[in-house]
């Protein structure tokens, strides 16, 4: 727009006016906004995913130049092979990690469905022992008499339930399907990096000026440093814990250490929440074969978490993210309502890149303009 109509007195007035009404229809029509991005994002979900994939993956890629392939003089050669040991590394984990797991699930749902009765008696031994008769809740027995009762029911509710079933199968292909598209892409997408990189430079340089597009690549900088950081370390701090509770579990003689073990680690991906749905599972999963192992389980995991809690992660993060547990705390909590499980796992590195945009954007720019207008007003 011409310099003239900016040194109009309507002008920011105008603006402010026209910013005002687009607030006010996008915030009005809100529902219609978030839908149209929801479908959106669905048509380039595999794409979406195969990028996250890739960004995951792409530390161990870094790794392996630093430390293996760092004499190959041929970058495009080097490269090719890191990315390519590194996804063979990740093939390899979710190999073993089934191999370990399914069969130790399939023997806890055999236990489950052939020890059901007991669990049913002492679930009301338990209940009359409180002084509640089970049968003013819910009679038991009648509602499954039997654990063959309870397969029967299963199998009349997959007859009658037959189309919803298919169609949730549907969806649990075309899922598979897409994160199988998803993960071929990562592997493009990670091979194709330099480009990709060299690409994206190239467009910010076009669009800013040379001090603003130093700041940008600064800012941009700083995010990747701390959503790589926060990635890495937290894989690590999983794999302490998981392996912790190994070593316990197998101390003790307890069983389904593979299965529990891994439960424990992977919940522990979910900040505050996580742990304590872990154990809850964990400790449910022992219930069924050993109710005291239960309690010690339980128990260790309680100390456990609190040793990672207060020592083991902040050794690990240290001073990278400097996220006051608060905000962490607000953040786990509107990323889980808007975006679920991906807001959850999101959520630090989201705050984390907000307090950076507060602290040295907006903080910074009106602590500049309060300096500058002290500066006017007293040379006047």
């Amino acid at each position: 727009m011409n310099k003239r109509y900016r040194e109009r007195p309507w002008y920011p007035m105008a603006v402010a006016a026209c910013i005002a009404v687009v607030l006010f229809v996008f915030l009005t029509h809100l529902p219609s906004v978030w839908a149209v991005i929801r479908t959106l994002v669905s048509y380039f979900q595999p794409v979406i995913l195969g990028g996250v994939i890739a960004y995951a993956v792409n530390p161990l890629a870094r790794l392996y130049e630093r430390r293996i392939f760092r004499g190959l003089s041929n970058e495009k050669r080097r490269w090719i092979l890191c990315n390519s040991l590194a996804f063979v590394t990740v093939i390899l984990i979710l190999v073993i990690a089934l191999m370990l797991l399914l069969p130790q699930l399939g023997s806890g749902l055999q236990t489950l469905a052939g020890n059901l009765d007991g669990y049913m008696d002492s679930l009301e031994g338990f209940l009359e022992g409180l002084g509640i008769s089970s049968a003013s809740l819910v009679d038991l027995h009648q509602l499954i008499e039997s654990s063959g009762d309870l397969l029967q029911t299963a199998a009349d509710y997959l007859t009658e339930n037959l189309e919803g079933i298919l169609a949730a199968s549907a969806s649990a292909g075309s899922l598979v399907l897409n994160c199988l598209i998803a993960f071929i892409l990562s592997i493009y997408l990670l091979a194709g990096k330099v480009g990709l990189k060299a690409g994206f430079k190239r467009f910010l340089k076009a669009l800013f000026p040379g001090e603003r597009y130093e700041s940008v690549c600064n800012f941009l900088r700083r995010c990747d440093a701390i959503c790589t950081c926060y990635i890495v370390y937290n894989l690590i701090d999983c794999l302490i814990v998981g392996t912790v509770n190994a070593i316990f579990m197998v101390i003790m003689g307890m069983q389904y250490v593979g299965l529990v073990s891994f439960i424990v680690a992977a919940m522990n991906l979910i900040p505050t929440f996580g742990p304590l749905i872990g154990a809850a599972l964990g400790g449910f999963i022992l219930l069924m074969v050993n109710p005291l192992h239960a309690l010690i389980f339980l128990i260790f995991a309680l100390i456990l978490q609190l040793v990672d809690g207060y020592l083991l992660k902040p050794r690990l993060f240290g001073n990278s993210l400097g996220v006051s547990g608060l905000l962490i705390l607000i953040g786990v909590i509107i990323g889980g309502k808007c975006f679920g499980v991906v807001g959850i796992l999101l959520a630090i590195p989201g705050v984390a890149i907000l307090d950076l945009l507060y602290r040295d954007g907006l903080l910074a720019w009106l602590e500049a303009r309060r300096q500058r207008l002290d500066a006017e007003e007293q040379e006047k």
